[in-house]
């Protein structure tokens, strides 16, 4: 992955090309952005860029040999975490190496993707993935090793944010003090969730949602009309992994839009109708039937509506980016429900609902108590 083949974000890539071309290459870094913005693409060009030793401004792919092992994802100096979870294929105790295989497909494949595409892939979706303090041994393990061509080796640990405290922990004293020419990449999309004192011995760097001309110029290239590639890139709002799936109507939110747009129609008929509660419990049976994952990235989805709809009660249709393929129902009309009055309370019940799920509460009972919840914060008039 080299530099001219990453969506955008030259000011990026021009800062890390420029400080690793002065040498100025810090020990740990931390790549923050939202989903589908280019973290993971971004961090595997800066290795190959300072592995490789392509400086110059862009790659130049003069050291051909090393480009090539980077190309399969099998440089030696060059090692990864992420989050797994033990599997059909993997009984127990389960770390990075042990899905290699397809990391290397995942990345070939899908080097935009999100958390819950890599839970797919590995056959996990229904658990919930983490970095562990096995994990965290096989790091130290690996990096007491000297580097296998002499130079640099990186460590880039994908979703840090998915660390636990344990391996956190385990880590931190490598991470303040690495060995010669080590260097640690930490991706994450919420840096709140690493821990303190491993954010401040990192050198933090935002990435910003990609710009819609960059998308579309990629989706373009892929055999789209103009027209089209700008409309997705639009709705995709900086997110190429969901601009990629609505191009191909993969997109698992075109899932989420029927199971919102079936909760809020129960939720406005409930009110007085003891059928439409009956409803409710149905609709979560069903959707705590689904992993864990599934339920959390499902919650998020329905706190952007939440937040897109208040955007058009309010008159900023600009910054409306989402559309609702729905059949019958337009988020115009139901943007007047979301107000000043509840749109607080929404949001924290659809956040204390996600944090309740993550950390293993029955999520039938969770949903359910939310459904009524939601119902009751529907009706609720206006100032």
């Amino acid at each position: 992955m080299l530099f001219k083949d990453i969506l955008g974000l030259n000011h990026i890539k021009n800062h890390l090309a420029t400080s690793a071309d002065a040498g100025r290459i810090p020990h740990a870094q931390l790549f923050v952005g939202p989903e589908g913005c280019g973290t993971l693409p971004m961090a595997m060009a800066y290795a190959q860029y300072i592995i490789c030793g392509n400086h110059g401004g862009e790659n130049t792919g003069d050291n051909q040999s090393c480009n090539m092992k980077f190309g399969s994802l099998s440089h030696p100096d060059m090692h990864f975490a992420f989050p797994v979870s033990n599997s059909d294929k993997v009984k127990s105790h389960a770390v990075s190496d042990h899905y290699m295989e397809e990391w290397r497909q995942f990345f070939k494949e899908q080097p935009y993707g999100n958390l819950f595409d890599w839970y797919r892939l590995i056959g996990i979706e229904k658990k919930q993935g983490q970095i562990g303090v096995d994990e965290a041994l096989d790091v130290v393990k690996k990096l007491s090793l000297k580097s296998y061509e002499g130079g640099y080796k990186v460590m880039l640990i994908w979703m840090a944010d998915k660390m636990n405290n344990a391996a956190a922990n385990k880590l931190l004293k490598l991470i303040e003090e690495p060995p010669n020419k080590t260097v640690f990449l930490l991706i994450a999309e919420d840096e709140e969730q690493i821990i303190q004192t491993i954010r401040s011995r990192c050198q933090v760097l935002h990435f910003p949602p990609l710009a819609e001309d960059a998308m579309a110029d990629a989706l373009i290239a892929k055999g789209l009309s103009r027209e089209e590639a700008m409309r997705i890139a639009h709705e995709a709002d900086g997110n190429f992994n969901k601009a990629l799936d609505l191009m191909n109507n993969d997109s698992e939110d075109l899932v989420f839009e029927k199971w919102f747009v079936q909760w809020v129609r129960s939720a406005f008929k409930a009110k007085g109708n003891k059928s439409a509660i009956h409803e409710l419990i149905l609709w979560s049976d069903e959707v705590s039937k689904t992993g864990r994952e599934t339920q959390k990235k499902f919650l998020n989805y329905c706190l952007a509506v939440m937040r897109q709809a208040l955007l058009i009660n309010y008159n900023v249709d600009q910054l409306a980016f989402m559309r609702i393929h729905v059949e019958g129902f337009q988020l115009q009309k139901f943007a007047p429900f979301i107000h000043e009055n509840n749109i607080v309370t929404i949001v924290q019940e659809l956040e204390d609902a996600i944090y309740h799920i993550e950390r293993n509460g029955n999520s039938k009972i969770i949903l359910t108590d939310l459904s009524i919840r939601l119902t009751r914060l529907l009706h609720k008039k206006a100032a």
